[in-house]
């Protein structure tokens, strides 16, 4: 199966039977990031989090709301 990184336009093969494979097939709103962004994301993401600044914003969540 080819694969098409979603930042840098590389295209890669990827075995048809591994897991990322399958998750790709079958799920298109997952998106595939090549071995080196990805690596990128993390090591800056972790540089990110070392800081202090970084925040995760959750949506708050009242009382169950399909039951107003």
């Amino acid at each position: 199966m080819l694969a098409k990184c979603m930042l840098c336009d590389r295209i890669d093969e990827l075995d048809d039977q591994s897991p990322l494979a399958k998750k790709l097939r079958n799920r298109p709103i997952h998106t595939y990031l090549c071995p080196t962004c990805h690596d990128r994301i993390t090591e800056r993401t972790i540089e990110r989090w070392k800081t202090g600044k970084f925040r995760i914003h959750h949506k708050r969540r009242t009382k169950d709301e399909s039951l107003i």
